[in-house]
């Protein structure tokens, strides 16, 4: 991860930047950054900030009978709902802490289970001060120029 290839597979929370508005909007796709759900998430520009949950490794499987990728892989969930798909836009991401290490699954079901377990403890995480503040940092924010490789969600 970022040129890190100590990194533990796992499951990790944090804050993702994103440059859209709180309904997933881009400025340059026809959103203007106004609108309905303005607030708790939104930056400068149109883009916000969200709370996020993130796997770095293979991807999630069960019944570990094929690994889906050859190389370490990450997905991160945003715990927001947003009305429209915002793949291209730029996300910088802030890893704030660990949850737990990759686990194999025997059923979709429990694979499902725990990540809504992980959704609350980073929801619960964030919450502390310490987590929250974080939020502010200007990098989330900043969308291209020195230092950042500009690569898109998808």
């Amino acid at each position: 991860v970022g040129g890190n290839d100590d990194v533990e597979s796992g499951v990790y929370y944090g804050w993702a930047g994103v440059d859209v508005n709180d309904t997933g909007l881009r400025k340059e796709k026809g959103g203007n950054g106004e609108g309905e759900g303005e607030g708790e998430g939104e930056g400068e520009g149109g883009g916000g900030v969200w709370g996020m949950v993130m796997s770095i490794g293979w991807n999630p499987y069960y019944k570990n009978e094929v690994r889906s990728v050859v190389r370490m892989s990450w997905e991160v969930h945003i715990m927001h709902t947003f009305h429209y798909d915002f793949y291209g836009a730029r996300m910088n991401l802030l890893i704030c802490g660990f949850i737990r290490p990759e686990c194999d699954y025997v059923s979709k079901e429990s694979l499902i289970e725990d990540i809504n377990v992980d959704i609350e403890v980073a929801k619960r995480s964030l919450e502390r001060e310490s987590y929250f503040r974080l939020k502010d940092e200007k990098y989330l924010l900043e969308f291209g120029g020195e230092g950042h490789e500009n690569k898109v969600a998808s």
